[in-house]
């Protein structure tokens, strides 16, 4: 290769939104930062999505990440949309502090796009700073890279730059900007948006982008709209089973917080859950517990729901077949969340095959967990030791576990015949050894702030990276908090 060649090469990003009506986005100009610094660039997805990662590690690179000025051909916009937050409708949300840079092929062949999260106020701030602190940053960053490896549809983080600045929350603290990629940003709040302009060609345009992007199979449908609920609602539904079997609480499952697309998005007072509670809630404002970890599918199908509601005109040109319609789309979250949730609780315990008496099995090792408060992570990771699948070693359980553990044994006899090593092997597959536990997470969120050291996050990373597999010398990150060190509560940072 010649000097040319070898030279780093800026992104070539489309961007696709601006097809969609011009009232649905804004070209506001960037919010240029004092004094950026990389403080981690994901090499891997970097490369998955076909960028350079010597480029964006560079000065340009850095100056696109942090809002600072764009390579020629990225054009960001905010995008515009709804939602109901908390159960109230807002008719007037939208990035606002948020900037869509564009959207790249990927190397399978995907289009994702990135977006800059705490790129300066918006035309949609609404009197906020349209700042990122560097904690919320940390977080997102650390929680999305875990949910990827976890093997749970998210966004991914792709670069973390602070700013130089200060922002002003309780009390001032360091500023940063996540760069963020996802399949889309489109929302349920998004539909919302443009259904309550009744513009039916605006909305069918919003659909058409959506299925192009996200379900282009819908085409071939006698009823596109209709299977394009329908899609929504499983992936969704799949989701949201796929939280509550490694005990993610996303804290803020709002209309405008949930991708069409089925991936986990807006990680803001999210946590993981560490003593078994089902009305264990982490978000400091949800007073009421809207969004508990137990109500999560329930508020999932709610939000759906308003989706169907936005969609209706499409549905069907009868107006009476309409809601029949929406409502046949959304029966199938039911079935499809207890498909989901239910062969991963038998995945969970080592059971192959399905009976009918599993599901009062897996509710009496909850039960048991919840009356012992014992630790959700810790127990399943117990659970898929050889020793205690034979009996051999009780140890790593309460003296409470030993009625259930006889009637899993015998369960575990009546299923397929693989040895209990090979049994524990498929089990530790699928029950993580270290989730991101909140009281290091915080940990790691104060050493960063307070002292400007990194360390702790790059090493939670490297761990979390691999969550099911044990690594000697890092045995602290899988064990629960102490009594003196539970997080009750976190923060969305906006």
């Amino acid at each position: 290769m010649d000097e040319q060649q070898q030279a780093p090469m800026p992104p070539v990003m489309a961007q696709s939104f601006t097809q969609l009506p011009e009232w649905m986005y804004d070209r506001g100009p960037l919010s240029p930062v004092t004094a950026p610094a990389l403080i981690r660039l994901n090499g891997t997805l970097a490369a998955e999505l076909g960028l350079d990662a010597r480029w964006l590690a560079g000065p340009q690179g850095l100056a696109m990440l942090a809002g600072n000025s764009m390579p020629a051909g990225v054009e960001p916009v905010a995008t515009a949309y709804a939602g109901h937050q908390f159960g109230y409708y807002n008719p007037a949300l939208g990035d606002g502090r948020a900037l869509l840079l564009g959207d790249v092929r990927d190397r399978a062949g995907h289009v994702r796009e990135i977006q800059l999260k705490g790129a300066g106020p918006t035309a949609f701030s609404r009197r906020g700073d349209g700042r990122a602190a560097l904690g919320p940053v940390l977080r997102e960053y650390l929680l999305s890279e875990t949910m990827a490896a976890l093997g749970i549809p998210t966004t991914r983080a792709l670069a973390a730059v602070s700013t130089g600045e200060r922002v002003q929350r309780e009390t001032l603290l360091p500023g940063a900007i996540l760069t963020r990629v996802a399949s889309s940003h489109l929302r349920v709040g998004t539909f919302q948006y443009v259904a309550a302009r009744r513009d039916p060609a605006a909305l069918r345009q919003l659909l058409d982008f959506a299925i192009a992007r996200h379900d282009p199979q819908a085409l071939q449908s006698a009823t596109p709209a209709l299977t394009f609920l329908e899609n929504v609602v499983a992936a969704q539904a799949s989701l949201v089973a796929r939280w509550m079997l490694v005990g993610f609480i996303h804290g803020v499952m709002n209309t405008d917080n949930m991708a069409i697309s089925g991936e986990t998005i807006d990680y803001g007072p999210c946590a993981f859950m560490d003593e078994y509670d089902p009305a264990t809630v982490f978000s400091f404002i949800d007073e009421q517990g809207r969004y508990a970890y137990t109500n999560q599918p329930t508020i999932a199908l709610w939000n759906l729901t308003r989706l169907a509601e936005a969609l209706l005109p499409l549905l069907s040109d009868d107006e009476d077949e309409r809601p029949v319609l929406a409502r046949q789309a959304l029966s199938g979250f039911n079935t499809r969340f207890h498909t989901v949730y239910f062969d991963g609780m038998r995945a969970k315990l080592g059971l192959a095959l399905r009976q009918d008496a599993d599901e009062a099995l897996f509710a009496t090792l909850l039960e048991t967990m919840q009356q012992t408060r014992a630790d959700l992570t810790g127990t399943f990771r117990a659970l898929s030791q050889p020793s205690v699948l034979t009996g051999e070693d009780m140890s790593a359980l309460p003296p409470a576990f030993a009625p259930w553990l006889e009637r899993w044994r015998q369960r575990l006899q009546q299923d397929d015949s693989r040895p209990p090593e090979a049994r524990a092997q498929a089990m530790r597959a699928v029950n993580p050894c270290y989730i991101p536990r909140n009281h290091l997470v915080e940990a790691m969120i104060r050493s960063a702030v307070e002292q400007g050291d990194f360390t702790p996050f790059e090493t939670m990373l490297a761990v979390l990276s691999n969550p099911y597999e044990e690594q000697p010398g890092h045995e602290r990150f899988a064990l629960p908090p102490g009594a003196d060190e539970r997080v009750r509560y976190t923060f969305c940072g906006t």
